[in-house]
């Protein structure tokens, strides 16, 4: 049975603090196919302190005199563009859905009733943003980039202590015991999807690492997808053939604009053909099942074998093993049939490559 790749065009910030932008970006991820357009909400000031440095693609990306703070002042999707964005996802039949960097951006997230929310890798180890996700009920997929398979352990401890509603944790020593609890558990496999990636921008082929999605998947028994950073989509493709059950990718309007994300991001036509890719590679893996499949069958008797004589026979005589051969078409005795059929007597008189 096909199953159908959860498709996220991450807009992110790629809008640069404009709601026009923000909306040609909904648009696009509608055209291109995607299930999922994603943005990001937070308060600058509530995510980065003034003394927070750029990473160095940002430094390469943006002006290199800018903080990180003011960066991300100007990036800022206020609250009321929401809505607005909401709407027009919903008129263009794509879901919409953001990242909370910070609680009061997640408790306005949780406010909107979206379908899930999106927790970005740098925040898989802030435990309270995390827990607060967790008990406002959210359907989650958390991002894994920087991390352990460790880290990824305790923050899924974090969210079953959460789901389980069982009030304020004492410390890590309560996330481990709501990990060991078996409902506390089912309650977090009921609600969160894992995604695998490498936090950087672009990501280097080298570092992609995808076979890590098998040992997340192994070691959670989640579904685990993958949250591309790296050029061009082929990763994107390969992740699907590999059981990624998400992707997401970076989406931009101009890949050379300004910004933090630009650069690692694909344009419209390039999304849409990794959407196209991604649907070929779903159908491809079929169900499983190893049998032949109508296109083939017409070409069974072209492509097969069958039993003929290697020289005259007269009838009667007895058939030794350089007697017979395996020739096209395959309209007669299979070929396994070779050796039962050494010291038989010839049914009749047979030429070269008559069927026997």
């Amino acid at each position: 049975m096909t199953t159908h790749t959860l498709i996220i065009a991450e807009a992110g910030v790629n809008h640069d603090g404009s709601l026009e932008k923000a909306l040609a970006l909904v648009d696009a991820a509608a055209d291109a196919g995607a299930d999922i357009v994603k943005f990001q909400t937070f308060n600058a000031k509530a995510l980065a302190g003034g003394a927070a440095k750029k990473a160095d693609y940002q430094q390469r990306t943006t002006d290199a005199g800018e903080s990180q703070l003011a960066m991300l002042e100007r990036l800022e999707l206020p609250q009321a563009a929401h809505e607005i964005l909401i709407a027009r996802a919903k008129e263009r039949g794509i879901e919409f859905l953001s990242t909370p960097f910070d609680n009061a951006s997640l408790d306005f997230l949780l406010s909107l009733k979206l379908s899930r929310l999106k927790i970005g890798s740098g925040d898989l180890t802030n435990a309270p943003l995390l827990h607060a996700a967790a008990r406002g009920g959210a359907m989650l997929i958390l991002s894994t980039g920087m991390a352990t398979l460790g880290e990824v352990e305790e923050a899924l401890g974090v969210l079953a202590h959460g789901y389980a509603h069982r009030g304020d944790p004492a410390g890590v020593a309560s996330f481990r015991a709501a990990w060991r609890d078996r409902a506390a558990r089912a309650a977090v496999a009921r609600h969160v999807s894992l995604l695998h990636c490498t936090t950087e921008y672009p990501c280097p082929i080298a570092d992609v690492n995808l076979a890590a999605m098998a040992t997340i998947r192994s070691a959670f028994q989640l579904p685990v997808g993958y949250s591309d950073h790296t050029d061009g989509f082929e990763i994107s493709v390969a992740a699907v053939a590999l059981g990624a059950t998400i992707v997401e990718k970076h989406l931009t309007l101009d890949r050379n604009a300004p910004g933090p994300d630009h650069a690692a991001s694909l344009e419209p036509d390039d999304f849409k053909r990794m959407v196209g890719a991604i649907r070929n590679v779903e159908t491809a893996l079929g169900d499983g099942v190893k049998t032949p499949k109508e296109s083939e069958i017409r070409n069974v008797p072209v492509a097969r074998k069958s039993i003929v004589a290697a020289r005259a026979l007269r009838a009667g005589e007895i058939i030794g093993p350089a007697d017979i051969t395996a020739k096209r078409p395959g309209t007669g005795r299979p070929p396994i049939d070779y050796w039962s059929l050494i010291g038989t007597a010839a049914p009749q008189a047979l030429d070269p490559d008559d069927p026997v």
